[in-house]
């Protein structure tokens, strides 16, 4: 019967404390299945201040304001644990105890006290009995074999910011355990490194089969996290507050904007009465929300983490995580750079002489050019065989040209004493490229490669083609180059997709069986409008398809084949 009335008196209390300081008003009356049904929901009744026991709490500190949960050990010698998580900043915190007195009043007569003399009790009491305190952004716990019964109080505060937290209490310690064990060595090693990759491993929870544990990896290049609810407020930095607007003026589109709401073009202006100056406001950019990366991984304790950046300084942590709870423990986490990109070849190029480069799928290759002498103009001449390639050229380090080429180009680029040029080549993603290229500091009239038109495709007259012959034309340029016609007999399963893989422009026609070159002429015109000719190739066969090439051959003899072009004779005449 006593035990019934303390533990009855305690829930009063508890209650007259939560409500210390509010003035006394008449209670409205409440639908109570309404009630039982709000307060299991989690979005409508979230925050309360009264810590329930063996269930972890989240709770919001403002900053600079303390904020206070309460619980209650209704025995003497009690086991007691409380566990404090900060997640976005260091916290100070404090755990006292408020030993109140029993019921004296009428022990066996079921009157209770005065209600004034009970808030009394309360107010004299509230000082308590200082336990623990700390300060920091560790997580921290408390834990006693036996206490005694009483209110205890738990006083937080924040001083950085506006800040997230989680409280966990028990007095069942030794069979409710939370929280997943972490092994005698709580380390994470990096057991492989390099360029692009990091592979991880840890030792097992020994509590890892009872609770069921999951995995959880958190990868960035910040720092380590002491807490999986550290990361999750990083993660979640783009669910802040708009900012409120000064006074004297509505939110602008770009307000909006800023925050992930993009308005329509129709909307900018209407009915908002914006002026010149105010739309033309600018804010800078948003950071990203830390480009951390989370992968729970199951109860595997060995992880490879790809798609790295080279040469970067990367952090890792390791979460044990309750499957039934979803609390978590941190494993002391660990960071490593990843390897350095492997260093190329770079090179040399010689003054006036050609060189071939092979590209990888997706590569680069480095070429130096150094020239012996003084300078005041630098020729770079390129020739991308297959595929696009991308050209940047630095002069002692300092970027002056940048461009994606296609066949022949030729750049003029200023000189300067003593400069040294390194130039990159950056190959295609859609497969290797071949190319040649060429630095000269010597002006000359006679260009190593042949000048091209733009177009360089052959064209096929439909009309004139026979039995025996077909008739092809091309473009041409305003200088007096070299041209050769080839022919090629195919099977007829020979198609475009087949031409184009086996287009090279840097195949000259020294590769070409002497049987199948037609001819070779000269040919230019001053006029640009008029740089076409045409030639009739004869001796074909009747239903036969052949491929027909045409090459320009430069001063130097490097030649450029145009585009390859197939054509069927008629059958029948």
């Amino acid at each position: 019967m006593r035990q019934g009335r303390r533990v009855a008196g305690w829930s009063i209390i508890l209650v007259l404390l939560l409500g210390v300081g509010v003035p006394a008003q008449k209670l409205p009356t409440r639908d109570e299945g309404l009630f039982q049904m709000q307060i299991r929901d989690e979005t409508l009744f979230h925050d309360s201040s009264v810590i329930p026991d063996g269930a972890e709490i989240s709770g919001y500190l403002f900053r600079d304001t303390p904020k206070r949960y309460y619980f209650v050990v209704e025995e003497d010698n009690t086991p007691l644990s409380v566990t404090v998580t900060p997640c976005d900043a260091p916290l100070e915190w404090k755990l006292t105890m408020q030993e109140l007195p029993e019921d004296s009043s009428g022990e066996a007569s079921g009157e209770s006290e005065a209600l004034d003399q009970q808030k009394q009790q309360v107010v004299v009491a509230d000082e308590g009995t200082e336990l623990f305190t700390y300060k920091g952004n560790d997580v921290e716990a408390y834990v006693a074999a036996s206490t005694p019964s009483g209110l205890y109080q738990l006083e937080l505060v924040c001083t950085e910011k506006d800040s997230n937290l989680k409280v966990y209490a028990t007095t069942t310690p030794e069979s409710d355990q939370p929280y997943p064990e972490l092994p005698y060595d709580p380390r994470v090693d990096v057991t492989a490194l390099g360029r692009t990759t990091a592979t991880l491993a840890w030792k097992p929870s020994p509590t890892g089969f009872l609770m069921g544990v999951r995995y959880c990896l958190l990868i960035n290049k910040e720092h380590n996290f002491k807490s999986m609810c550290a990361a999750e407020a990083k993660i979640s930095d783009d669910d802040t507050f708009m900012p409120a607007p000064k006074p004297g003026r509505d939110f602008s589109p770009f307000d909006f904007a800023h925050f992930g709401f993009v308005p329509s073009d129709n909307d900018l202006s209407k009915d908002r009465g914006f002026t010149g100056n105010k739309m033309s406001r600018s804010y800078p950019a948003k950071p990203k929300a830390s480009d951390i990366l989370k992968v729970c991984i199951g109860n595997k304790n060995i992880f490879t983490v790809s798609d790295l950046k080279p040469d970067t300084q990367y952090y890792f942590d390791v979460f044990a995580v309750n499957s039934a709870t979803n609390t978590s423990t941190a494993y002391v986490g660990t960071f490593a750079r990843t390897k350095e990109e492997a260093r190329q070849k770079t090179v040399e190029l010689k003054d006036g002489k050609v060189s071939d480069i092979f590209i990888k799928r997706k590569g680069s290759k480095f070429l130096r050019f150094a020239p012996v002498s003084s300078h005041q103009r630098l020729t770079l001449f390129v020739h991308a065989c297959l595929d696009s390639v991308q050209v940047q050229v630095r002069r002692d380090g300092k970027l002056v040209l940048s461009q994606n080429v296609e066949g022949v180009r030729q750049f003029q680029l200023r000189g300067k004493p003593k400069a040294k040029y390194l130039i990159r080549l950056r190959g295609s993603r859609k497969g290797a490229s071949t190319l040649k290229a060429l630095a000269t500091t010597k002006p000359s009239s006679k260009q190593p490669f042949p000048s091209l038109p733009e177009d360089t495709r052959i064209k096929a007259f439909d009309k004139l083609r026979t039995c025996s012959s077909a008739t092809i034309a091309w473009l041409g340029t305003q200088d007096r180059n070299k041209y050769c016609v080839y022919r090629k007999e195919v099977s007829e399963a020979y198609g475009e997709e087949q031409r184009r893989r086996e287009q090279n422009q840097c195949a000259g026609p020294e590769g070409r069986r002497k049987s199948e070159k037609i001819l070779c002429k000269y040919f230019h015109s001053p006029n640009l409008q008029k740089a076409v000719t045409t030639e009739t190739i004869t001796g074909l066969e009747p239903g036969k398809t052949y491929l027909l090439d045409v090459y320009v051959v430069g001063h130097s003899g490097h030649a450029v084949r145009y585009q390859s072009k197939l054509v069927k004779t008629r059958k029948y005449c």
